[in-house]
């Protein structure tokens, strides 16, 4: 089984050095230093009270690499449009898109019945770039828990979680499933198959639309917007919207939207994401956090008053920034 691993920094990198150490056919693709550190001297892991260094074979080209059985794609949604194209040789007959990405799926309507079926996502897939060039048949939902962060170029450090749940558009435990299953717990993570992925894309999907965007206006870490009566209650507002058009579209919630605050705020001082790449200056990933959501209100009618107003303040902030096209 021939696995590639595209956008190798911390998730990617925890993985691929998972898999790496236990012996597994996984390749890399990763740019810069990073690259040049893991090529150099190998990739390095910490985690817990453990260290390893593992070679690896990284690239930044795929055509080095050739077609694999699996592409698990680690990169954030704004980066994947701009390399389908560069990504072609590594898909081939009988390869399996992994899709590892935060917030709403460019694939989110394969495989559903009703009026939207198959209908695609203008705000994480302009002009249909991941449904043309990978094809919504190819893709395995993914949804990654795991935190980790790279130290220094070809170092990761742990930090939490070990889950990636994986699950069909289709909900079907199919073989292809299984066996990246197996794969992936063979080497200590875990990676149930879910036959409702996206119940549970969407629960993640609750905290990442609300916590991330607020804390980049306000500068606020988890326990304090949580906590603090004002931005609690516009979280909440934001939260009570998307789950009204999720369950309009078949989404089971297994827990209410109090409790899902509480777990962000028993998270601690972390600082989200998209309050890093601020930042840091990096691109912010808020189409599919953000504008996807509103997409969906649209689609299905639903009032966003909320999302509508955090949406329009967090795109002038990281414009403002030069962090957002």
């Amino acid at each position: 089984m021939k696995i590639c691993i595209f956008g190798a920094g911390a998730i990617g990198g925890y993985m691929g050095a998972k898999l790496a150490k236990a012996g597994a056919d996984v390749s890399l693709v990763a740019r810069g230093p990073h690259l040049a550190a893991m090529r150099d001297k190998g990739l390095t892991l910490i985690e817990g009270g453990e260290r390893f260094t593992v070679p690896v074979t990284a690239s930044e080209d795929p055509a080095e690499l050739g077609p694999q059985d699996y592409v698990i794609i680690t990169l954030k949604a704004h980066s994947v449009p701009p390399v389908v194209d560069q990504m072609q040789p590594l898909i081939g007959d009988g390869t399996t898109i992994v899709s590892g990405v935060n917030g709403v799926p460019w694939w989110y309507f394969h495989g559903l019945e009703g009026p939207l079926a198959e209908t695609q996502l203008e705000s994480v897939d302009p002009g249909g770039a991941q449904w043309r060039g990978f094809g919504p048949d190819r893709v395995l939902g993914c949804v990654v828990y795991p935190a980790a962060e790279v130290i220094e170029p070809g170092t990761i450090r742990h930090i939490e979680g070990n889950r990636f749940s994986l699950g069909e558009p289709s909900g079907e435990k199919s073989e292809r499933a299984m066996r990246l299953s197996k794969a992936l717990n063979s080497v200590g993570l875990k990676a149930p198959v879910r036959p409702r992925i996206r119940d549970e894309i969407w629960v993640k999907l609750w905290g990442n639309l609300s916590f991330n965007p607020i804390s980049a206006l306000t500068h606020a870490t988890l326990d304090v917007l949580c906590t603090d009566s004002g931005t609690r209650a516009v979280a909440r507002a934001m939260m009570v919207e998307a789950q009204e058009i999720a369950e309009k579209l078949g989404v089971k919630f297994p827990i209410d939207v109090d409790r899902r605050i509480d777990g962000g705020a028993a998270v601690g001082a972390h600082r989200t994401s998209m309050l890093q790449d601020l930042d840091a200056g990096r691109p912010m990933e808020i189409d599919a956090l953000v504008t996807a959501v509103q997409e969906l209100g649209r689609l299905t009618q639903t009032p966003t008053p909320t999302i509508d107003t955090i949406l329009a303040l967090i795109r002038l902030r990281a414009r403002s920034a030069g962090l957002y096209g």
